[in-house]
């Protein structure tokens, strides 16, 4: 043990001898490695939390689910992960699999009062929601199942740890004081410990409170008629999760549950048979899925392109690899002669391996570390796109990023050392003692080619990933969503159960729209039912002749005042929109997109025909204009069905406004609240969104995929060029005796820029030949993420083949400008 413990350390001695000797060497493959690890460090931080790391402080992550609801409509499977508060009773009640069940929700409710009023993330929980952690509340107790009862539950709640520290200071005496959470005025009678999210580690809640205080208070505010909300089957706004005993299995939970569900709906449809869809077509299961809802069913699109990104940054880190192994089989071809003698003196091939190897990972090592900070910063840069709200983390704290930063840099090490090793079992003692420059003109490595090759593959690969990702943001820019939500706020009014009648509400809309008219930099106001991507309204709508528009797609609406097509942006075509003549008392009027128009009443004008709204027998709606089309509910799917009725004439006393701002939605966004919150009563308030934001959301994935397969595409790019580059300039130097017989037999300087460049060129036609075909073949598991985009598309495919020629244009001239300048007398006297 003692010899193996000198010999390890006299390698390192040795190959720390040899790193400070050549510092540019060592500098170059630390920073090369730094930005492979690195990447991979960054990746896995955001991948980790979305589909590995369990729950903070769960008892048992193995034996703990989410429940799924699967159903089949019109042929095709849906996969629900909310259910009914009922339906989670039923299930409860009726399974016999589990140790514990909780169903929990989350929310952005607003806490406070008056200005100070924020909305935070509230979670609200069944008290059995607790029992699933180790996490003993820091201050005062969780609330009882006693407090969690319906119909109306308890209003206690317990303090995040966050909301404790920067409210109340941290201090004891915050229990027992009343905190307005909504409309409801709770006490506080606990402290969660620091740490503890509950299962929202994206965006940690402000505080919790139980799950039957908030149905209450939502039922109230949504006035389910003529049912119980604990009872009813129609309201699903919940999740349910559970544990599994340890005795059972994933498939017996899931039978377990499937039987329940089964049961639970034999009850609803015994209640309420009217328009209920036979259970052999419904097709009823549930199943226990992961407690991470990222990994499925329902699996967001950011998640799946987070997926991508961390297969793209292990390609980044194999590019980084060969790129090193090309540089250290580089310095072991030049150190043949040395390693011919000290094997000749009688030292170990396996002793000289070790060294090698011992080498390899200490280069490894140093770029593992400056890896971190790569990771560091990246990661913040990566979670900042992808969980925006998730507490910043750092990676030198986090064991398992950690963790997987350790093995990369061992599996960096081992891979960079593999092509020096088997150069050395290659050595030929004699040969390689008599070597000298002609030897070496003719041994090139052929590894160093096929490793820059792997490198021009995998570089065009990622380039066709980010041309792909590219392309897709374009069109979704381009797209025509028939109104600009560049410059327009959203204002909503959040009543927190003050209760105003119809005169009331209508009244109040109306000092909101004043008070904005006359803010500064506001050019146009207008009321506002539903807003595009967020949220919608439909009602049943009858027209002459046709039996059913059902059929032909669902039909949106807005309830809109005069000035909104220009604070919207939207065209109005022919005809006009709403004007102040149409009041409540004056024939009902109503503005159809284009898309619509042509589905009623193809070949025929539009204007003046009838609409009954809501019934085949109520007053018509006449049409008396038409709009453009708008996107509202689906950027790829949406066919345009959209109309516009008087917000007098149709919701008078609901909805908020839309308002357009000169500088800039999200530069006016405070001046709004704070100018209009003053008109709200009692504890209301308003929230104030840029439109552009709520469309953001929408396009997020493309813009994450284009930005960072980009990135990491430029960066295998460089890496390759850089690879390119050494291959070339290493090759120019071992044969430049053969040059200068080339030049003294009357070769010319462009003959031999051209025979440089050449090589060059092929290296990287190949490069490319090999990875277009690999990007062929994964491109149809691609094709789901893109925008309206073939993930064939030849231009991309064109761009990046050029792109990797260009670079290796480039890479080759310097190598081709060093073997022009080749002197004949001095070429002939090289050994």
């Amino acid at each position: 043990m003692t010899r193996r413990w000198e010999a390890l350390t006299q390698d390192l001695k040795y190959a720390l001898r040899g790193l400070r000797t050549r510092p540019a060497f060592t500098v170059a493959i630390m920073l090369t490695l730094a930005l492979g690890i690195g990447a991979n460090g960054a990746m896995f931080s955001v991948v980790d939390r979305l589909l590995f790391r369990p729950p903070a402080m769960l008892r048992d992550p193995a034996r703990t689910h989410l429940v799924y609801l699967g159903e089949t409509y019109r042929g095709k499977e849906y996969n629900a992960g909310s259910v009914q508060y009922g339906r989670y009773v039923d299930l409860t009640k009726w399974t016999r699999a589990f140790e514990r069940t909780a169903e929990f929700s989350a929310r952005h409710i607003a806490i406070g009062v008056g200005t100070d009023a924020r909305e935070m993330q509230v979670a609200t929980i069944s008290a059995s929601f607790f029992g699933f952690f180790d996490a003993p509340p820091v201050l005062g107790r969780y609330f009882t199942t006693a407090e969690d009862t319906v119909p109306v539950g308890a209003p206690v709640a317990v303090l995040g740890f966050g909301l404790w520290q920067t409210r109340y200071g941290g201090r004891a005496d915050a229990l027992g004081q009343t905190i307005q959470i909504g409309a409801t005025l709770y006490t506080i009678i606990g402290v969660a410990p620091r740490g503890f999210v509950g299962l929202w580690a994206n965006e940690p809640p402000a505080a919790y409170v139980p799950i039957t205080a908030y149905g209450a208070e939502m039922a109230r505010s949504i006035h389910l008629p003529g049912e119980e909300w604990w009872t009813t089957y129609h309201w699903r706004w919940a999740s349910m999760m559970v544990e599994r005993k340890a005795t059972v299995s994933i498939p017996v939970a899931d039978a377990d549950l499937s039987q329940a569900f089964i049961k639970s709906i034999q009850v609803e449809q015994a209640q309420d048979p009217r328009g209920q869809t036979p259970l052999d077509l419904m097709k009823p299961h549930a199943f226990a899925a992961s407690i991470l809802s990222e990994r499925g069913p329902n699996e967001s699109s950011e998640a799946k392109v987070a997926t991508w990104l961390g297969g793209v940054a292990l390609v980044v880190l194999l590019i980084a690899c060969a790129n090193v192994a090309n540089l250290l089989l580089a310095r072991a071809l030049q150190r043949k002669r040395e390693v011919a003698v000290r094997l000749a003196l009688g030292i170990s091939r396996w002793r000289l391996v070790s060294q090698l190897l011992t080498e390899s990972l200490l280069l490894a090592g140093l770029g593992g570390l400056a890896g971190l900070g790569v990771a560091q910063f990246g990661g913040a840069a990566l979670r900042g796109a992808l969980l925006p709200k998730t507490a910043q983390a750092a990676v030198i704290t986090d064991p398992r990023t950690l963790f997987l930063v350790g093995v990369a840099t061992l599996i960096a090490g081992f891979l960079t050392g593999l092509a020096p090793v088997f150069q050395l079992r290659r050595a030929d003692l004699t040969a390689d003692l008599k070597a000298g420059a002609r030897e070496g003109a003719i041994h090139r490595s052929r590894t160093r080619v096929v490793l820059l090759v792997l490198q021009g593959a995998l570089s065009v690969v990622l380039l066709v990933g980010a041309g792909l990702f590219v392309r897709s943001l374009s069109h979704v820019r381009n797209l025509p969503l028939g109104f600009d939500p560049d410059s327009v706020a959203v204002v909503n009014l959040q009543m927190r159960g003050v209760k105003l009648d119809s005169a009331g509400s209508v009244a109040l809309r109306r000092r909101l729209l004043d008070a904005a008219r006359g803010l500064p930099g506001v050019s146009h106001v207008a009321r506002q039912l539903t807003m595009p991507f967020w949220s919608s309204w439909s009602q049943d709508i009858h027209v002459a002749g046709i039996d059913s528009t059902e059929r032909l797609g669902q039909f949106y609406l807005d309830a809109v005042t005069p000035d909104y097509f220009a604070t919207m942006g939207t065209r109005l075509l022919r005809g006009r929109g709403i004007t102040e003549q149409d009041v409540a008392a004056a024939p009902r009027s109503m503005v159809v997109s284009q898309a619509m128009a042509q589905v009623l009443w193809p070949g025929r004008d539009a204007l003046g025909q009838c609409v009954r709204i809501g019934g085949d027998t109520v007053p018509c709606t006449y049409v008396v204009g038409v709009a453009g089309n708008v996107k509202s509910q689906d950027l790829s799917d949406d066919p345009g069905y959209f109309y516009y009725l008087s917000a007098d004439q149709f919701a008078p006393d609901m909805g908020g406004l839309f308002v357009r701002t000169e500088g800039g939605a999200e530069r006016a966004r405070e001046m709004l609240r704070r100018s209009l919150q003053p008109l709200m009563p009692g504890p209301s308030y308003v929230t104030v969104t840029p439109l552009s934001e709520v469309f953001d959301n929408q396009t997020r994935s493309w813009r994450l995929g284009a930005t960072m397969f980009t990135v990491f595409g430029i960066l295998a790019l460089t890496l390759a060029a850089i690879g390119l580059y050494s291959v070339i300039a290493y090759n120019v130097a071992q044969r430049t005796h053969e040059m200068g017989v080339r030049v003294a037999l009357g070769a010319e300087v462009r003959d031999l820029v051209r025979l440089v460049l050449r090589e060059g060129l092929l290296l990287a036609a190949v490069g490319v030949a090999l990875g277009a075909g690999v990007a062929l073949v994964v491109s149809r598991w691609v094709k789901p993420l893109l925008f309206d985009e073939s993930p064939r598309d030849p231009l991309v495919f064109g761009a990046v083949a050029a792109a990797l020629i260009a670079v290796a244009l480039v890479a080759s001239l310097l190598p081709a400008r060093r073997a022009s300048r080749v002197d004949p007398m001095k070429a002939l006297r090289t050994e």
